[in-house]
């Protein structure tokens, strides 16, 4: 096991990018943090799984009162929200140190098994590690459900929305996941950045996603692993008015 799962800090990113939430408009509440599912925000929700799995310190970053207030009621070390995500993970990195697990608040169905099989499956070598589920996992999980995939030579993947940021050094990472974040939606930019002989492996269909991530990894200076997870409702978060009704029919169904 590459990570201390009963001894590991995390932080939640739970900032907001500017603008009115369309799904927090749907639910009626002034940030989808605070979207109530079977008693409890989503907020409380992440950091009851959090806890469960083994995690001693979890800090959030905010961006809303309200969700400061709530963060605080739950006992969660309170950040100010940065700019975007990888300046917030930055400053999660500052005020609790590595190793860090990262996640979101719309991860609405989040578990601790997730995490502590995230954390377990980590290599021992990784600086960073990102969880990813392929697309027919996901699908065996939740039919019908449509999420952004990054097609490669061994298949189709959806990000988790769960990072561990294993060593000092992983901060390197951040950069490149901003620029990653930028484009996540046009991932022939993504692929770009590898180069022209990493690119023609994509474009002719032999390039791996653990190759790709490993090579991202090494432009960046550090040990990049991707880790698959066997739960493909890991793939789904709050993104769309559609994903919190999908999410509360799997709550009303547990």
């Amino acid at each position: 096991m590459s990570a201390d799962v009963q001894g590991f800090n995390a932080l939640i990113l739970a900032g907001s990018r500017g603008g009115a939430d369309p799904v927090a408009a749907y639910a009626g509440v002034s940030h989808k943090a605070l979207i109530v599912l079977d008693g409890e925000t989503l907020l409380a929700r992440v950091a009851r799984a959090l806890r469960e799995a083994g995690a001693r310190t979890i800090a959030v970053s905010v961006s809303d009162d309200a969700v400061r207030a709530a963060a605080t009621a739950l006992g969660l070390v309170v950040l100010d929200a940065a700019s975007g995500p990888s300046r917030s993970v930055r400053d999660g990195i500052e005020a609790l140190g590595a190793p860090l697990l990262v996640t979101t608040a719309d991860h609405a169905l989040l578990q601790p098994e997730w995490v502590t099989r995230f954390l377990a499956d980590v290599p021992a070598r990784a600086d960073v590690g990102a969880l990813l589920a392929r697309q027919d996992v996901v699908e065996a999980a939740a039919p019908g459900t449509r999420r952004t995939y990054l097609r490669f030579a061994d298949g189709a993947w959806s990000g988790c929305n769960l990072f561990y940021f294993a060593t000092p050094r992983s901060v390197a990472a951040l950069d490149l996941w901003a620029q990653v974040e930028a484009d996540r939606k046009r991932p022939w930019r993504i692929v770009r950045r590898l180069g022209i002989g990493t690119l023609l492996r994509y474009l002719s269909g032999r390039l791996t996603l653990v190759e790709a991530i490993a090579h991202l990894g090494r432009l960046a200076g550090l040990d990049a692993a991707a880790v698959a997870t066997p739960f493909g409702l890991a793939a789904v978060d709050v993104d769309k008015p559609a994903d919190l009704d999908l999410v509360r029919t799997f709550v009303e169904k547990a």
